[in-house]
């Protein structure tokens, strides 16, 4: 299911219609205490997470989200294309297969990709991306039949080397246009893409192509946790122009969902209700407010 606003001017009742949150950022409630919660504070989006809606059983967790009246705005993950090895890449391209019915049985179009480091003992980055590029070639047609689009997200450059060797917008969008835009689409996360000087021109590229498939919110924060993968800030608690982001996918044309995913372990160890509550006051703010 295609999620869809409409266009023209919003007002601050509009932009929060377009709100949703992630599954991580309240990773301490089970599925059903996400729907409830979402449900209690008029929150009508969720990004889901594959591993808790294994876990639940994807048929249930489908059911459960469509009888709370909830749209499946996301899926994450599939990915992981980067390994040599023959074995290891047929593995990863069928457990993306999976990952495509899971995101055509929860009723979501986006399932989000994150691309994979370099294999051990590598420095290939070109030779790593160039086997994103056959995966996609490979996936493309069979997420097509089943009305997904594939969502490649860059990640910030301190992941290149063991996450994701797709680090900039510009990158991502170099290998989505290989593809239909219907197909391949891209991710705007400001975590990821708020230090790099041409992300307005890069939105603008992909949003004049029809290449936003999701923007996802969380602040930068420091100093950076050990491990680092665990150090994303509550919106307005860092670094990040949160309304600018806003802004420059508003004006290419994006009128889909704003997804709050935010890894946080403070944030885990709070009452979920209190969390989603401090994330829609955040979100208002630093978003909805004017100046």
């Amino acid at each position: 299911m295609s999620v869809e606003f409409s266009g023209g001017a919003e007002g601050p009742v509009d932009l929060f219609a377009r709100f949703s949150l992630n599954q991580q950022t309240v990773k301490q409630w089970s599925l059903p205490e996400l729907a409830d919660g979402c449900v209690r504070a008029g929150v009508h989006g969720v990004g889901l997470w594959r591993a808790p809606v294994q876990e639940y059983g994807v048929a249930a967790a489908a059911r459960l989200v469509r009888d709370a009246g909830l749209a499946v705005t996301s899926l994450c993950r599939g990915g992981f294309f980067t390994a040599s090895d023959p074995k290891e890449r047929a593995d990863a391209l069928a457990d993306n297969r999976a990952a495509i019915e899971e995101a055509s049985a929860l009723g979501t179009d986006t399932l989000v990709l994150v691309s994979g480091g370099l294999p051990p003992g590598s420095r290939d980055l070109y030779g790593a991306r160039e086997r994103v590029a056959d995966a996609l070639e490979e996936l493309a047609p069979y997420a097509a039949e089943a009305g997904v689009r594939l969502a490649i997200e860059p990640l910030h450059p301190m992941y290149a080397a063991d996450r994701c060797v797709v680090s900039t917008l510009a990158q991502a969008l170099d290998l989505a246009e290989r593809f239909p835009a219907g197909r391949v689409g891209v991710v705007v996360d400001t975590y990821h893409l708020w230090w790099d000087d041409t992300i307005g021109s890069q939105i603008e590229r992909a949003g004049s192509a029809g290449r936003i498939a999701a923007f996802q919110l969380a602040d930068w924060v420091t100093p950076l946790p050990a491990g680092v993968l665990l150090g994303r800030g509550q919106l307005g608690d860092g670094a990040v122009d949160l309304r600018w982001f806003r802004e420059q996918v508003d004006a290419a044309g994006y009128r889909g969902p704003i997804e709050v995913e935010i890894f946080n372990p403070s944030l885990w160890e709070r009452p979920g209700a209190e969390v989603l509550a401090e994330v829609v006051e955040r979100f208002t703010t630093h978003l909805v407010h004017t100046r």
